[in-house]
């Protein structure tokens, strides 16, 4: 309509727009998780509590790494990621973005903690399944199964921890503090004692920032495949880097690939040894070639980065195979020349600081609107019993420790279901099971359950109707 470079930047921006959009959401979807102990303990007043959610949850994008973004991305298959239709990538791209917004405000709208994490996990999977029916995928599914399996442990079983550590801090504080206010029901309009009070705040500051931590990385990783789909000359690859250092990694890597006994090895791992000394081969010519202004020419940046993911992935899956013979060194040694700091991951594991902030942003400015629905949902209805100061606290706490390792260990898990299971165990662990709502855990649970098939049917049926419209 305008001409292709014009129509492909208002495309762009379009995406880009969505991201910071899904993060926006996300913000507010998510804050009710961090505050609602706080203002139904009366420790902050609403306001207060939202704005100082929004701030921790603002550090929390900042320092929480990209760990967990680069999972996001890995997700897809590398074809899909390098595809060189660049409306291909825009129609991935929306489809995935539109169908996660849609559940996120649908479920916001009705009152449901819903886990923004499973809704991306699952706009993402559908984009990859609807990628493989067009019969270009490199691997059954058109999906990173294994990364998908990773991820998708950790979604499961994080509800059914922060539920059970839930009840196990009840039961050890009840043993162990003698003071029994902070097990009362807060009095109306009336702050708790200074000592509890502070739990609480340092409880819900711990939530906010881990929650920006571990969420935020998601909204990271939608811009770094925007980017990547549409801008691949740009930011394919990371141009901060010496791109001379990467015929080390290439070089070591070489020389283990080449001395394998292939004699007994089965046909897939010979293609894969074969995949991977024919991607060296490749990439050392193409990295041969001059350089522009000391990087990579833009139109080899692609390239590149399909032979670095492609040499990534089938060595990794050489190590774990049991039949070929790779020695403590070598493995070592292979891991070494593929990690994100050192080896080959760094040329296409980053991103730069200006994508960090935007998202850090997003999820700020979100966190402090459309608050109200979850927390009264998380606060008045999950339980029978008003929430106490020692529910909120315990809950708040195995949020805070969760999300922390889930992010140490580049998983993603759900804020929501940690909280809202936290709750849960918390109310069970005062009185029992009968003291949750049945009615709202059935709504909260079904959410849960229909989170994944919702919005894998969704970015699927959206990226199938995005291809035809953009072809």
């Amino acid at each position: 309509m305008f001409g292709l470079e014009t129509d492909i930047f208002i495309l762009l921006a379009l995406c880009l727009f969505a991201a910071c959009a899904f993060e926006f959401v996300n913000g507010f979807h998510d804050t009710a998780n961090a505050v609602a102990t706080v203002i139904y303990t009366n420790s902050l007043k609403p306001n207060v509590a939202v704005v100082w959610s929004g701030i921790w949850n603002f550090i929390g994008v900042l320092l929480g790494g990209i760990g967990v973004a680069m999972g996001i991305v890995n997700l897809l298959p590398v074809e899909l990621l390098v595809d060189q239709n660049v409306y291909h990538s825009i129609a991935m791209v929306l489809a995935l973005l539109f169908s996660a917004i849609i559940w996120n405000l649908g479920t916001w709208y009705f009152g449901l903690p819903s886990s923004s994490s499973h809704t991306l996990i699952g706009s993402i999977l559908g984009v990859g399944l609807a990628f493989s029916t067009m019969g270009r995928a490199g691997e059954p599914g058109g999906v990173n199964w294994e990364e998908a399996t990773k991820i998708g442990k950790a979604l499961l079983l994080s509800p059914l921890i922060g539920f059970s550590l839930a009840i196990i801090l009840m039961f050890l504080l009840r043993r162990l503090v003698s003071n029994k206010d902070l097990f009362k029901e807060p009095k109306k309009n009336t702050p708790p004692p200074t000592w509890i009070r502070s739990i609480l705040i340092i409880t819900c500051t711990g939530v906010s920032f881990f929650h920006g931590s571990n969420d935020g990385q998601k909204g990271v990783g939608l811009i770094m495949l925007i980017l990547i789909g549409i801008t691949p000359a740009y930011f394919a690859l990371n141009n901060t880097i010496d791109p001379t250092t990467m015929r080390g990694n290439l070089v070591q890597i070489s020389q283990i690939v080449n001395k394998i006994d292939t004699t007994g090895l089965s046909d897939t791992d010979r293609g894969r040894i074969a995949g991977t000394k024919a991607e060296i081969v490749d990439l050392q010519r193409v990295i041969s070639l001059p350089l522009v202004d000391g990087k990579f020419k833009a139109e080899e940046r692609l390239q590149i980065r399909r032979d670095l993911l492609l040499i990534n992935n089938n060595v990794k899956k050489l190590m774990e195979s049991e039949d070929v013979d790779l020695s403590a060194t070598d493995i070592n040694t292979l891991t070494t020349n593929l990690n994100e700091k050192v080896g080959l991951r760094r040329f296409t594991d980053y991103a730069p600081f200006w994508v960090i902030l935007m998202i850090a942003l997003s999820l700020g400015l979100g966190t402090m609107v459309g608050w109200k629905r979850i927390v009264v949902t998380i606060g008045e209805k999950i339980g029978k019993q008003h929430l106490t100061y020692a529910q909120g606290a315990s809950a708040e706490l195995v949020a805070a420790t969760t999300i922390a390792l889930a992010t140490l260990y580049k998983a993603p898990v759900s804020t929501t279901h940690m909280l809202s299971s936290g709750i849960a165990g918390s109310m069970v662990a005062s009185k029992g099971i009968k003291n949750l709502q049945g009615g709202t855990v059935r709504n909260i649970a079904l959410a849960w359950l229909m989170t994944l098939p919702v919005s894998v049917t969704l970015s699927f049926t959206l990226y199938l109707l995005f291809r035809w419209i953009l072809d």
